[in-house]
């Protein structure tokens, strides 16, 4: 393997040592394919990285691992292949917190950590984002997506519930009227359509994609960490109050109809 150049400079992205070979849905690289930056993939194409409280829970154990490590200045955030960046929550595990209600089991951050991370986290949208998987598109700093993606939630149609700031948060991103329209609707939305509504910072040719995200991570690394950080918890103080309520929310949303797994 070519040693790696200094923070921000592209070095070849062949399988690096520092993989950490202890998760089982996802893929966790540091210093891949640009150094200071880490890759968070949810490896489960299989079910379109659709993810489960276990891949949250790995996700969020990788993501607060780059957070803590000083050589790591942005978090990139995508799914393993072609077809999809993630299709949201596997309806499996979905109807199992359903059945099991507040009894079950102890509630997983739904976003993998990257809301709590105070470092750029860059979404790598390479297919599908549906339900779920739009969220974490749209809570990431920034969402880079292929010519080939595609957005959308499904909650009311499949009977999948979201509620409080997960839901609220969009209107940040795209204004209230659109926000209501794409969680109510349940349309699909291209990529070209989610950048004209400021749901997506750029669009690129599929094949391009990874060059497009290497030249947001360079581009990052070369600001000051700190400045970066507070500029994070700034804008974190638009939602925190509502956040801070959101276990009420989520009991409110277990008492949803089943989720029905016709897509």
């Amino acid at each position: 393997m070519a040693e790696a150049g200094p923070t921000g400079s592209i070095i070849p992205a062949e399988p690096l040592e520092e993989m950490m070979p202890d998760f089982s849905d996802i893929h966790y690289e540091k210093h891949h394919r640009v150094r200071g930056a880490a890759w968070v993939t949810i490896n489960r194409p299989d079910v379109m990285n659709a993810f489960t409280g276990h891949t949250l829970t790995e996700m969020k154990q990788a993501v607060e691992d780059a957070c803590a490590d000083a050589e790591i200045g942005v978090i990139v955030i995508t799914g393993a292949g072609d077809r999809a960046f993630c299709a949201g929550g596997d309806v499996r595990w979905l109807q199992e917190v359903q059945r099991e209600g507040a009894a079950g089991p102890a509630p997983v951050d739904p976003h993998g950590g990257i809301e709590d991370c105070m470092k750029p986290v860059i979404a790598r949208v390479n297919g599908y984002a549906v339900g779920g998987g739009n969220h974490l598109a749209y809570f990431a700093d920034f969402t880079i997506a292929s010519e080939r993606a595609t957005f959308a939630q499904v909650g009311p149609r499949v009977g999948s519930p979201a509620s409080g700031y997960l839901v609220s948060y969009l209107t940040h991103v795209v204004g209230a009227k659109k926000a209501k329209e794409i969680w109510m609707l349940c349309r699909r939305y291209s990529a070209q359509e989610a950048l004209a509504m400021g749901l997506v910072n750029a669009v690129v040719p599929h094949e391009r994609l990874d060059e497009e995200v290497d030249a947001w991570c360079e581009e990052l690394l070369r600001k000051s960490p700190t400045c970066l950080k507070i500029l994070k918890a700034s804008f974190r103080t638009l939602y925190q109050p509502l956040r801070e309520h959101e276990a009420v929310f989520g009991v409110l949303a277990l008492e949803s109809e089943p989720v029905d797994p016709r897509l």
